[in-house]
């Protein structure tokens, strides 16, 4: 049985089109995904003696598993070139903790949510019944084959909403990603295959840009473009094929099943709110620049 013949039986029945909690994920996400751009977490992890860049963000996104070596990182993150983390783990660790940057993690975000939605936003009704929704919905989450969410869901919850929120907002979207990559090893894609396949939609940040901050050679990439076309997923323009198209839809369909569990345990009515919420904050962390234009690709 081929990748694709076992993947289109796994997701039977389920549509190509965003699920209700693809949708809050995409709303919820931001709230996360802002610390890796946020120069207060970048300040407070370098405050530690952490070099800037690369280091940083994997030391900071890896740090709640602990002083886990490069190959751990490398499955864990998966489309970063091995070569490339090890420049940075586990020399991290040589010159602070896990816990100290988990600390100073939750202090960068801290300031960034503060000066990205305001002081009024961060103690608003509409933050704590976000924090409230998003936790809730955290309930349902498994820890079982999915190291960086349950590396995570053994963090305290703080206490503030802003943080509150930022920290669900965490777990929801390394639950998702957990899950992802188990749908895109089914695919029998390697990490810079994915990233080949996702630039080829269009709606992806360059090539330039991924090889950069994933640490993938100009000569890596071509390889992996050149192996896609051969298993016809790609075009000899380096477009998606109607298959290439196809196995990008049942890996995302794979995904949502995966990550049903915490929006089935919301419920629609509180996942729609919970989408609302967290979409007029992520709207207002573009508005304060908390992205740089490349962030999200072109869609």
């Amino acid at each position: 049985m081929t990748a694709m013949t076992a993947m289109t039986a796994i997701t039977a029945m389920t549509a190509y089109e965003a699920s209700a909690g693809r949708r809050c994920h995409h709303a919820v996400s931001p709230l996360h995904v802002c610390g890796y751009f946020a120069p207060e977490h970048q300040d407070e992890l370098a405050a530690l003696g952490l070099e800037r860049g690369p280091m940083t963000y994997y030391a900071g996104r890896a740090a709640p598993l602990g002083t886990v070596d490069a190959g751990t990182v490398t499955a864990t993150f998966y489309n970063f070139s091995h070569e490339h983390v090890r420049r940075y783990i586990p020399a991290a660790w040589t010159v602070t903790t896990p816990e100290a940057v988990v600390a100073a993690r939750q202090r960068g975000m801290d300031k960034a949510l503060r000066r990205l939605l305001g002081e009024d936003a961060c103690a608003s009704r509409d933050m704590a019944e976000a924090a409230g929704l998003a936790l809730r919905a955290t309930e349902a989450c498994r820890r079982e084959a999915r190291p960086l969410y349950a590396a995570n869901a053994g963090l305290p919850v703080p206490e503030e909403p802003h943080l509150a929120l930022w920290h669900a907002a965490t777990l929801l979207r390394e639950h998702r990603g957990d899950g992802h990559l188990v749908a895109l090893t089914m695919a029998g894609l390697s990490g810079i295959e994915a990233l080949v396949l996702h630039n080829a939609t269009g709606t992806a940040p360059t090539s330039a840009l991924f090889m950069q901050t994933r640490g993938w050679s100009a000569e890596q990439w071509a390889a992996a473009r050149d192996g896609l076309r051969e298993r016809g997923l790609l075009d000899g323009a380096g477009d998606l094929t109607e298959s290439g198209t196809a196995l990008r839809g049942e890996a995302e369909a794979l995904t949502d099943r995966l990550d049903a569990a915490p929006y089935d345990h919301l419920g629609p009515a509180a996942t729609a709110r919970l989408t609302e919420l967290a979409d007029g904050f992520a709207k207002a962390l573009r508005a304060a620049g908390a992205f740089p234009a490349h962030a999200f690709g072109k869609g």
